[in-house]
């Protein structure tokens, strides 16, 4: 190692991480964020590992270095957490950190003397707070996101409530897990160490649950408590009006997150910038009863993306003067609204007409979350050093990023067929475990 200097190895840094997963916007405050964060060394090491998730030994193959560097290298990322690594098989695999979720959320989560936080919050907020970061992942209409809405339990009408799955269910997804650990809020205390965070909700709420519970404990990012204290945890958030967020998967959902209007930088990726899908929604949406509503304006004020608006009433109701109505196209059905409801109980969700895709698994929402990107080509030939990848990634990629291609693969007729060929072809690889995580 050692070839690339200055400039340029940042630039390159910056293009690896923007071809994960989850794109990145290459303003100012990013290439800020990537010299604060990484030596020179360890930004030519990420940029020269492989895109997936790999050994020590396959590392060692693409770097091209001694293998005690090569743990020494990867101990120090993954406890700033910019390399992620999972314990598969009896053994380790590393992966480099997207930035959300990944160099964001462990970077303002760690805590201690040594890190100067108040000038990564200033840094991530400038970063954050600049619409074309969203707009890199969601301004051609994307519709897979990393995040996706639970509804409250209590929220739904009871006529549809049998129609709530486990995957839905905070509750549930706790129960399904046997280790847990709670950490700082990442926007939370970016928006605290920023000057701009305005509630009064805490900061210890970050969930996280089975194998990330285990990375989170094992890097120092949270400490581990047992069941009965999450449980007790998101108890008090919907009791605090928050929004339940999780991975957008069904099966393996490994954390849960508390998340507050002011401070979410998803939730106001929706209402402060206009992208819809930042969050996807629950299979639910928020639906008024105008026969019992009083028109009390308690549901539009807790909104936590501003979805409800007031709007004059033409009931001739004189104690009526304003109804909510519904944005039905940002509404993300998480049930904050019902929440306040309790006068009445006009405001429930209830079952959406149009079905929202939920991927199985971690496997397969990278895929189609790297598809709608035009990254699929690095999840497919992962070793960037490879000759021959390098080749087949251009003219893959070339194919399956011509927007009638990805539109086709991505409609239901065909969606399936594409994600069993990626899960036999990880099978080839030896890899067939990774449609289990």
């Amino acid at each position: 190692m050692g070839h690339l200097v200055g400039k340029e190895i940042f630039q390159r840094l910056g293009d690896k991480i923007d071809s994960l997963p989850c794109r990145i916007n290459k303003n100012a405050a990013l290439f800020n964020i990537l010299k604060a964060l990484y030596s020179p060394e360890e930004a030519e090491f990420v940029v020269k590992m492989p895109f997936g998730l790999s050994t020590s030994d396959e590392i060692q193959k693409e770097v091209g270095c001694e293998k005690s560097k090569i743990n020494s290298l990867l101990e120090i990322l993954c406890t700033k957490g910019l390399v992620m690594d999972m314990w598969i098989d009896n053994r380790y695999y590393y992966m480099p950190s997207p930035m959300i979720v990944g160099i964001f959320e462990f970077t303002m989560m760690r805590i201690g003397d040594n890190q100067n936080t108040k000038k990564m919050a200033d840094l991530f907020y400038e970063y954050l707070n600049d619409k074309q970061t969203y707009a890199v992942n969601f301004g051609k209409g994307e519709k897979i996101s990393f995040m996706r809405t639970l509804p409250h339990e209590g929220t739904v009408l009871e006529s549809d409530f049998a129609e709530i799955l486990d995957y839905e269910k905070a509750t549930s997804i706790v129960e399904s897990h046997n280790r847990f650990s709670v950490g700082i809020c990442s926007c939370r205390h970016e928006k605290l160490h920023a000057g701009k965070k305005k509630c009064s909700n805490p900061l210890d709420t970050c969930v996280s649950l089975g194998s990330t519970a285990d990375f989170m404990i094992r890097h120092q990012f949270a400490k581990e408590i047992p069941q009965t204290e999450i449980l007790e945890k998101l108890s008090q958030s919907k009791e605090s009006g928050l929004v339940f967020t999780c991975d957008n998967v069904k099966n393996n959902v490994t954390f849960i997150c508390q998340c507050c209007s002011c401070c979410c930088n998803l939730l106001l990726g929706i209402s402060k910038f206009g992208y819809a899908n930042t969050v996807v929604t629950s299979s639910f949406i928020s639906n008024i009863n105008t026969e019992t509503c009083n028109g009390c304006g308690k549901c539009a004020n807790a909104c936590p993306i501003g979805a409800i608006e007031m709007i004059p009433c033409e009931d001739t109701d004189p104690k009526k003067r304003k109804v909510p109505r519904i944005n039905e196209s940002i509404c993300i059905g998480c049930g904050v609204c019902s929440l306040t409801c309790t006068k009445t109980g006009s405001l429930k969700l209830i079952k959406r007409n149009k079905r929202v895709i939920h991927p199985e698994n971690t496997f397969e929402r990278i895929i189609l979350q790297s598809l709608e990107r035009g990254t699929i080509q690095h999840q497919i030939f992962g070793n960037p050093q490879n000759i021959t990848q390098k080749f087949m990634k251009g003219f893959v990629g070339g194919f399956l990023n011509l927007p009638p291609v990805k539109k086709a693969i991505m409609a239901d007729l065909f969606r399936s067929s594409f994600l069993d060929v990626m899960k036999k072809g990880a099978a080839k690889q030896n890899k067939g475990w990774l449609n289990e995580i």
